[in-house]
């Protein structure tokens, strides 16, 4: 159960990136003249990717494939050839978040359970 202040976890790891990505979108968007503050739990997926990236478990084809189809609110098709290699990379990258997103309560379910699977 969340935190009372604590929005609930999203269902999965793609959920949360299709968020952060809309969040980061509207903090950008081209009615701004300034980027507008970005919320917290945006903030918190970004440290996770930051740190799967320090740690050299995704690299910068992860978070351009990330950013483009979160961008696009879709996720690649496998069943197109031209998604095919975007679908696999990305596929990758968010099997990677989950763990981290998981550990911090972003994602329903704990930790200990990715390493129970």
């Amino acid at each position: 159960m969340p935190a009372p202040n604590r929005p609930a976890p999203f269902p999965s790891a793609e959920a949360a990136w299709f968020w952060t990505a809309a969040a980061l979108r509207a903090a950008c968007g081209p009615a701004v003249t300034r980027p507008g503050p970005i919320p917290s739990r945006a903030e918190e997926v970004l440290r996770c990717l930051d740190g799967l990236y320090r740690r050299r478990r995704i690299d910068l084809l992860h978070a351009r494939i990330l950013r483009i189809w979160g961008a696009r609110g879709i996720a690649p098709n496998p069943s197109r050839s031209r998604e095919r290699s975007d679908w696999r990379i990305w596929q990758e990258a968010l099997e990677r978040l989950e763990g981290p997103l998981r550990a911090h309560g972003i994602v329903a379910g704990s930790a200990l359970q990715d390493a129970a699977d």
